[in-house]
């Protein structure tokens, strides 16, 4: 696999996108960049424009200080000579050929005709899981097992970039809880800079270093992860059920008895339902807002261990049922509740109102 490449992605796009246009420009770096928003945003269209499998009215793309696109130049590199390995939502798997074969191909058909190093082949398939199907026939394989031989092909084409498609988007929930611990060892044991499309909060908080939030073509917001998706405002194309906020912090201490971990986030104490963290180990939390409870006291005799007290910022109804609140505290702790607009009204919530935000220890989502 390619180590010696900074990773650095410039791209400047513009051209027609449906019934609107596409107009964004964003810079990348290592590490895993997510291009996040609704469906139909353009997030595709910017990853194909990058593959090369789509051309511009418009458009500047440099890698690493090599311009593979510059429409004004009349500059265009080919697809299959820009290095990079693109993963789809379907596998797209060589029916007739074994797991083996498939994954020989990108070395062969990449790499003018080279079989992949041994090395590298065995690496890549204990990084994937996928040593025990190296016999079968894709028609035997589960959809996660699919897409984790896609990304094995991939990788044995050396990419310099990994263009990854809404990989987990035709999985149901179980094959993605699969396929996710896979891709976050593809993200910690190779520096091969991805770029990670996806409209699935959960998927990006827990895979990406950087999100490039786009909406109706256009670039809304961008910034390291946490920092992105716990901006409220750029929120408003995630499902009521992935709302909620990505907090960092770090581990302040551990009750091995109980597996029970504290983790210190913005002067406040959450304790996780977790084990095997190394105290001052930094990590990421996922709070729904629909796991975040609402009481105007301090509650006793419950189950959930975490009680914050938070002010009232915001308060948006979503439908004609649910309101959104948008909770602070002093020291830069936020959070997002979903409440019935009967809950709300029956509490009197309003902007300034002091709360205490209830929270089960294992409502928290732990990455890293």
């Amino acid at each position: 696999m390619n180590l010696d490449k900074d990773g650095s992605l410039e791209v400047r796009l513009k051209t027609p996108l449906g019934a609107t246009r596409l107009e964004i420009g964003f810079t990348a770096g290592p590490g895993v960049t997510a291009l996040f928003g609704p469906s139909g945003a353009g997030k595709t269209s910017i990853l194909r424009a990058i593959a090369g499998l789509l051309r511009p009215e418009e458009g500047l793309i440099r890698f690493c200080g090599q311009t593979l696109l510059d429409t004004g130049a009349g500059i265009a590199v080919s697809p299959h000579r820009r290095g990079f390995g693109v993963v789809f939502q379907e596998a797209r798997l060589f029916p007739h050929l074994s797991v083996r074969r498939n994954l020989r191909y990108g070395a062969v058909f990449f790499q003018a005709g080279l079989r992949p190093d041994p090395a590298a082949f065995a690496r890549i398939v204990d990084l994937l899981g996928i040593a025990p199907l190296l016999g079968r026939a894709p028609r035997h394989l589960s959809g996660g097992e699919r897409q984790r031989v896609a990304i094995g092909r991939a990788l044995l084409a050396n990419p310099r970039l990994l263009l990854m498609d809404e990989p987990l988007a035709a999985l149901d929930e179980n094959r993605r809880g699969e396929i996710l611990p896979y891709l976050e060892r593809l993200r910690d044991e190779t520096r091969v800079p991805i770029l990670y499309v996806s409209h699935s909060v959960a998927e990006v908080a827990r895979l990406a270093d950087q999100v490039v939030l786009i909406d109706r073509g256009r670039v809304a917001g961008a910034g390291p992860a946490a920092e992105t998706l716990g901006r409220a405002s750029l929120m408003a194309g995630a499902s009521s059920r992935e709302r909620g906020v990505v907090l960092e912090g770090r581990v302040a201490g551990a009750q091995p008895e109980t597996g029970v971990t504290t983790v210190e986030i913005a002067g406040a104490r959450l304790r996780l339902a977790e084990e095997g963290l190394a105290p001052g180990a930094a990590v990421r939390l996922r709070i729904a807002a629909r796991d975040v409870m609402l009481s105007l006291r301090p509650v006793e005799g419950i189950s959930a261990l975490n009680s914050l007290p938070m002010r009232i910022a915001g308060l948006t109804p979503l439908d004609g049922r649910t309101m959104e609140v948008r909770l602070e505290q002093a020291g830069g702790l936020h959070l997002l509740a979903h409440v019935t607009t009967v809950s709300a009204q029956a509490l009197g919530l309003a902007v300034g109102l002091e709360v205490h935000a209830l929270v089960k220890s294992v409502a928290l989502d732990h990455f890293r």
